[in-house]
């Protein structure tokens, strides 16, 4: 009986204790499937604007994979005050594309390596004084940055179903792999028993990948391209310093310190149904902030917690920090063995959009849900209705351009970033709305 107690498949649903390797590998490979491809395109957009060839960025997507792994288990298991102790997934992100493309272009990709070194030493720092600013962070403005992100990634959770940025976005061929896939998701939900129910987005890619090898639609000739064996390379770029670069990635960095307020504010929220803490936001910050340096020494972008991975945890309530481990061991298997790693870039866009295009809306549903345990007092409505209001509105108006009066470093953080949109207004609100507006809830 103490066997089962401390070692068990039952652990899945605890935030500690031992889970059967054999079982808790499919759980860690569905979390690391979830967002492989997610994770190495950005390396791909913004080396190219710098100038870089294939095998340089075929080097960087190989030390990403490396770094997501590392800095997951540092997440999971912190090191001093640096880590959550939570199940947070850790990865390349999409925030910081636009404003490091840019500098690649103006200054070259070596002052992009600069200005993450001190981005992220400037997030890590202020995620260990946390405490001191953690109020401003109230339940009704966390709960606003969530919704947001769950509705920022709508868009691409479409684009991924529909083939990614392709050619042959939304073809049929697309469309019928996301579907097949969607389809597996949802029946093996339904039929599945205990908890296999929970491996429901592993069954999906899985046929999907199958469906899409039938189809001749993954490259397996590239698996073994890279060779069986290949370290990773440290310091492959010496980092340039340009204060303008500087200035305008901190900026981001504070925008990505939200969005990782809203992500694990979520998963605790919605995985472990209680509070977050502050020393678990100043660790998962400072994770974020001192992890994204690493990455830096390694040549790549910065690494921050993944949405997709917290939609997964609030769908399947897999908590289990063991489990998770598993999956971060994989990336860094992945970024040791290039077959590996070739094998899970050859995973065809459709087929993962097809898995995670209900996890982002479980994301979403996961903000509303803060909302309603905040409390709808006419305060809080009305911080999460303009907030949402103007971050969706103002970031969503493609035919007209509200922005172009800011300098260009304000239009390249707000105007198409509606979690930044957000997260500013519902601070703003938040600070100089009287307390006592109203506090009895509305009745309907």
């Amino acid at each position: 009986m103490m066997k089962d107690k401390t070692c068990s498949v039952n652990n899945i649903y605890r935030l500690d204790g031992r889970v059967p390797v054999a079982k808790a590998i499919p759980f860690g490979l569905q979390h690391i499937l979830a967002m492989f491809v997610a994770n190495l395109t950005p390396i791909t957009i913004i080396a190219a604007s710098g100038g870089l060839g294939q095998s340089q960025i075929a080097i960087l997507l190989q030390n990403a994979m490396f770094v997501a792994g590392i800095a997951t288990l540092i997440q999971l298991f912190p090191l001093w005050k640096i880590g959550s102790g939570l199940p947070i997934v850790m990865g390349v992100s999409f925030t910081f594309v636009t404003v490091l493309s840019t500098v690649a272009v103006n200054y070259g990709y070596p002052a992009v390596i600069g200005a993450v070194i001190c981005g992220g030493v400037f997030e890590g720092t202020l995620g260990l004084f946390a405490k001191y600013w953690r109020k401003l962070i109230s339940p009704v403005v966390a709960a606003s940055v969530v919704t947001a992100i769950g509705y920022s990634l709508f868009n691409v959770g479409a684009r991924s179903f529909g083939g990614g940025y392709t050619e042959e976005f939304g073809s049929a061929s697309n469309l019928f792999l996301g579907t097949v896939t969607l389809f597996v998701c949802l029946v093996w939900n339904i039929m599945a028993k205990g908890y296999m129910k929970q491996l429901s987005v592993l069954a999906g890619l899985i046929v999907g990948y199958l469906t899409a090898m039938v189809m001749g639609q993954v490259d397996l000739s590239v698996i073994f391209s890279g060779g069986l064996l290949s370290l990773p390379a440290f310091f492959p770029y010496v980092p340039e310093f340009h204060i303008g670069a500087v200035f305008s990635v901190a900026i981001i960095f504070m925008v990505s310190a939200a969005e990782t307020i809203g992500d694990t504010t979520a998963m605790v929220s919605g995985g472990l149904d209680r509070e977050i803490t502050s020393e678990e936001i100043s660790g998962s910050l400072a994770c974020d902030g001192y992890a994204s340096m690493f990455s830096a020494f390694m040549g790549c972008p910065p690494v921050t917690s993944f949405s997709q991975n917290v939609g997964l945890i609030n769908m399947t309530k897999v908590v289990n920090r063991f489990t998770i481990a598993t999956g971060a061991g994989c990336m860094i298997l992945a970024g040791l063995l290039p077959p590996v790693g070739n094998f899970f870039a050859s995973l065809p866009e459709s087929v993962l959009g097809g898995c995670t295009i209900m996890m982002f809306g479980t994301i979403m549903v996961s903000g509303i849900q803060m909302l309603a345990k905040a409390g709808f007092t006419q305060r809080n409505i009305i911080i999460a209705a303009l907030s949402l209001s103007v971050g969706i509105g103002f970031t969503s108006a493609s035919e007209i351009d509200l922005w172009h009066i800011f300098p260009e470093i304000i239009q390249s953080v707000f105007s198409a970033n509606v979690v930044a949109v957000v997260f500013v207004v519902s601070i703003v609100l938040n600070l100089f709305l009287p307390e006592n507006m109203d506090l009895e809830k509305i009745e309907e």
